[in-house]
């Protein structure tokens, strides 16, 4: 915004839009003197009042829809004292006030004072991306289980293995118990079988 004019435009990542432009054909300073200086002045003065209204409602009918913001920063820029004077007016509505982060002077107007502005409020609209982005971080962390329900549920998901590792041994050390037990009693019946005794051990008679 300044003395030729002003402009709007979105910024979405890289994404950048103009979306209004308009000029203005504002009255210079008047040098003469006399009742002539004095009505300038006032022309002058309800010109720029004007100016500076039609821009504010213009921002309200680009950046608020349904009530609502529908950005998530504002940048002011300009090369003169427009700029500034529309954020303290009472013209700018509070709501558009509240999302300003950054006001710019700009050595150009138009579609070059637009580029420029976005290099200049560059920090400050990474921060605006950087506090959504943590915002949204939080979001996922309070959508994740917390450390003791984690605990409770993998307890939960390895009894189940215990168990069954039990049971493996279990039946492990039981077929262990059976096979050592047949070949003692293989070993018992070998040996009866070379005995002097008539009956072997394993109930058979010897040869």
């Amino acid at each position: 915004m300044d003395g030729n004019g002003a402009l709007f435009g979105n910024l979405a990542g890289n994404a950048r839009e103009v979306i209004h432009k308009f000029s203005v054909d504002l009255p210079k300073k008047h040098g003469r003197g006399g009742q002539s200086a004095l009505r300038f002045a006032r022309l002058r003065m309800e010109k720029r009042h004007n100016y500076v209204r039609k821009v504010a409602e213009l921002a309200v009918q680009h950046f608020i829809t349904d009530d609502k913001v529908n950005v998530q920063g504002l940048v002011l820029a300009g090369s003169a004292d427009f700029k500034t004077e529309l954020n303290q007016s009472d013209l700018f509505d509070q709501r558009l006030v509240a999302k300003v982060i950054k006001i710019v002077d700009v050595s150009y107007g138009g579609e070059n004072g637009f580029n420029q502005a976005i290099e200049l409020a560059a920090e400050s609209l990474s921060n605006v991306k950087f506090v959504q982005e943590k915002k949204c971080v939080l979001l996922s962390l309070s959508l994740l289980p917390s450390p003791a329900t984690a605990r409770t549920r993998s307890s939960a998901d390895a009894a189940p293995l215990h168990e069954t590792g039990s049971s493996s041994a279990t039946l492990t050390r039981s077929r262990t118990t059976r096979a050592s037990t047949a070949s003692a009693s293989t070993t018992r019946c070998a040996a009866s079988r070379w005995a002097p005794s008539r009956r072997s051990s394993c109930g058979r008679t010897s040869t």
